[in-house]
């Protein structure tokens, strides 16, 4: 059986976009955990937290992401936070080949600068939160199995890269 590959990082990194097309070139199905939150819970990852708030919201991401995660063959991106969840990372690392793409902070501030729809954003210092969030989450991110630097890499060659990577390690 073919191990899942698991894309995680920050907002705005690229995890969906990657994903989308990594599941093409390795012939495999595609799943945006935060797009599969929102279809289930009929609303936006931001009205969920402006409405439900983030410990809701951290449950449902923990349930669907596992029953996901569960399925095979598959490519996934996770949401940005969804890694520093311990039951889900713990399953990820056991299970599948996982991928932390990082990106530095400005090109991320470029990225998420229309922060409307990033809960954890829409605050006026986005470049201090943007860096706030990054740094509790760096050293979690880097227990991925594999880390890819998306600095100065367009998406063919990281895409590259991540396909060599896991065609040898997928076992």
């Amino acid at each position: 059986m073919k191990k899942n590959l698991v894309l995680t990082g920050m907002m705005g990194v690229g995890k969906s976009t990657i994903g989308k097309s990594l599941s093409e070139r390795l012939n495999k199905k595609f799943i945006d955990i935060d797009k599969i939150i929102e279809n289930e819970e009929n609303m936006t990852i931001k009205k969920i937290f402006e409405t439900k708030g983030e410990k809701y919201f951290r449950k449902v991401e923990e349930k669907i992401s596992l029953e996901y995660l569960n399925k095979s063959d598959f490519v996934f991106a996770l949401g940005g936070g969804a890694f520093t969840n311990e039951v889900i990372r713990s399953f990820v690392l056991k299970k599948c080949i996982s991928f932390w793409l990082d990106l530095n902070l400005a090109s991320l501030k470029e990225r998420v600068s229309d922060s409307s729809k990033r809960p954890l954003l829409n605050q006026k210092e986005l470049g201090e939160t943007l860096s706030n969030l990054y740094e509790s989450r760096k050293d979690i991110y880097a227990l991925a199995n594999y880390k890819i630097d998306c600095n100065n890499s367009g998406k063919s060659l990281i895409i590259d890269k991540i396909v060599k990577i896991y065609e040898t390690k997928r076992n």
